[in-house]
């Protein structure tokens, strides 16, 4: 799915819409990628003269690139952060770089749904982690 067809399921938008591309690549695992735009608003003062994207926008990639995990579970439903667990920072991102996002569901008892995901650039993992879900009415 490209940036349109996933807003069906996810609520965000430019600037925070934080995924490209995503595709159910088995049952029950997604693949996603997000390439850092140059001029992203999070990387202009993270830092000046070297930017690297924040780790907590590292996280909300993953879980944006998740989504489609449990997309048939949000019919008037919003997924929404319930818990972030064993968070790891291994590698720096920076503007330009593309971002695999993979990510699998580890457990469902609805409404929490616990994903476990992980970041790539260019095959080196950049950041992981236990993603957990709260699906809460959409209102």
């Amino acid at each position: 799915m490209d940036r349109e067809e996933l807003k069906k399921y996810l609520p965000h938008r430019e600037p925070m819409l934080l995924v490209d591309s995503s595709e159910v690549v088995e049952e029950g695992k997604v693949e996603s990628t997000y390439t850092i735009p140059e001029e992203a608003y999070f990387v202009q003062g993270h830092f000046p003269g070297n930017p690297i994207v924040p780790g907590v926008i590292l996280c909300e990639i993953m879980a944006q690139g998740s989504v489609l995990l449990f997309k048939e579970k949000l019919d008037g439903k919003l997924g929404l952060y319930a818990g972030m667990n064993k968070v790891r920072f291994k590698k720096q991102v920076h503007p330009g770089e593309t971002v695999v996002v993979k990510s699998k569901v580890s457990s469902c008892h609805d409404p929490l749904i616990c994903v476990e995901s992980a970041a790539y650039v260019n095959g080196d993992l950049c950041c992981s982690g236990m993603l957990s879900f709260m699906l809460t009415d959409n209102k």
